[in-house]
């Protein structure tokens, strides 16, 4: 019994070595993770100079309308609790490992036919690292993700601008991520109010005599927003773009005669005073609601923040010429830009499929959340932080980053500058001053 009781613990100890090296294997330098800089990644896609912490936190907004219990017009209220995952800056002693382990699922909790499937995979960010405190107050980074989505949407991109000296919010938007997807309605409404709410969340933390590890080290009157699809339809609205009388009439049809949304409208005066100095640009990535009549020419008077929009030409879920390239044609007050991954459709924001979205016998859907038929996730997610970084590093951190985003409008005519010679195909890039 003693010898049988000897092996089965050689086993053990040898079961647990053999998963403890995996591990190390698998989340090492060595070996990609989602965000790795490719070798025709652009001149500013590679990771920063700070390494990366990361920590999840829990808010509750009390008293919102819980407009999926809405009824003849009557909208009960609820405390909606939010999750948002935080990278920042971090001190890691020497010979730390900065990875983690991100717990996803694919499907939609609302759909039979896609159920919840768990999955993991690697982040280069070290969970509950200690802050890196003696570089004062880096910029504030609000992300939107998708409907449906999540806050792990898109850690190819909050990872990296972390470790170039920004703190990034992800968002988990209830009733309406992967594991809560629920009626489209609270998606409509809650958008733009997560992120401001968020925002305001966020303040309080950073506030010099606030326990809290975000004490001293976010700049929120330094704020930019990023938004992908229904995260850029919120975002756009929290920077200026008011709805229309159309989204109203929308959003009453499907939430049992509401007209909650009324306050988001360009011409409330809720509205209006809800603007907010501390927002100083904004991302949009595939920003949905303009073919559906979300805006109007009116409504989008009012984004005056400066905006870079991204889009695929051949986005067949925000629609692109009637779509996303309306929305920047028609802000005309703000100085904005529009990337355009030409043949792409819709997913130009999210981390490339997951492994298990490969396996037999699984919804094509779940790997079509994620792929596109025409351009490879990974070179996007890279042109993507160049973008990126080039664009909030003008107006959050005063760089010297014109260069990169005065470009011929064909990056087939020439190279693009901060691209590899004759990496930069199959791209355009718009630019509109604001009217005076």
């Amino acid at each position: 019994m003693k010898l049988l009781s000897s092996k089965w613990l050689i086993f053990a100890i040898t079961l647990f070595v053999s998963s403890f090296l995996f591990i190390e294997k698998t989340y090492s330098q060595d070996v990609f993770v989602y965000g790795d800089a490719l070798p025709d990644a652009p001149e500013l896609a590679p990771r920063g100079e700070f390494k990366v912490g990361v920590r999840k936190l829990d808010f509750v907004n009390k008293g919102q309308v819980d407009v999926l219990n809405s009824k003849g017009g009557i909208d009960p209220l609820y405390d909606r609790s939010i999750k948002v995952e935080v990278w920042y800056p971090a001190n890691l002693s020497e010979g730390t490992k900065e990875f983690t382990v991100y717990e996803e699922v694919m499907g939609t909790s609302n759909d039979p036919k896609r159920p919840l499937i768990p999955f993991t995979f690697a982040g280069r960010a070290l969970r509950d690292a200690v802050p890196m405190a003696s570089n004062g107050a880096f910029p504030l980074i609000i992300v939107s993700h998708g409907y449906v989505g999540s806050r792990f949407l898109m850690t190819y991109l909050t990872e990296n601008l972390a470790s170039k000296g920004f703190i990034v919010v992800s968002i988990d938007h209830t009733e309406s991520t992967f594991r809560d997807a629920n009626g489209f309605q609270s998606t409509l409404l809650n958008r733009s109010k997560d992120v401001l709410f968020v925002l305001n969340q966020i303040a309080d933390l950073g506030k010099a005599n606030a326990k809290n590890f975000l004490s001293g080290l976010v700049d929120v009157n330094n704020t930019a927003l990023i938004g992908y699809s229904m995260g850029g339809y919120g975002v756009l609205n929290v920077a200026g773009a008011g709805y229309s009388e159309g989204a109203v009439k929308i959003f009453s049809s499907i939430s049992g005669g509401s007209k909650a949304i009324e306050v988001r409208t360009a011409n409330n005066e809720a509205y209006k005073l809800s603007q907010d100095l501390r927002i100083k640009a904004v991302v949009a990535f595939a920003p949905w609601g303009m073919e559906r009549g979300v805006w109007d020419a009116e409504g989008l008077k009012g984004l005056k923040t400066p905006t870079f929009f991204v889009a695929g030409s051949q986005d067949d879920i925000s629609g692109y010429d009637k779509g996303i390239k309306a929305i920047f044609n028609g802000s005309v007050n703000a100085n904005r830009y529009l990337l355009t991954y030409m043949n792409a459709r819709h997913n130009v924001a999210p981390n490339p499929p997951p492994a298990e979205s490969l396996k037999a016998g699984l919804p094509f859907d779940e790997y079509y959340r994620y792929a596109d038929p025409s351009w490879n996730e990974r070179r996007i997610n890279n042109i993507n932080q160049h973008f990126v970084t080039a664009f909030l590093g003008i107006h959050l951190k005063k760089k010297d980053y014109g260069k990169f985003l005065e470009l011929k409008e064909n990056s087939n005519e020439k190279t693009w500058m901060g691209f590899k010679n004759r990496s930069s195909a199959g791209l355009e890039l718009l630019h509109s001053e604001a009217q005076k």
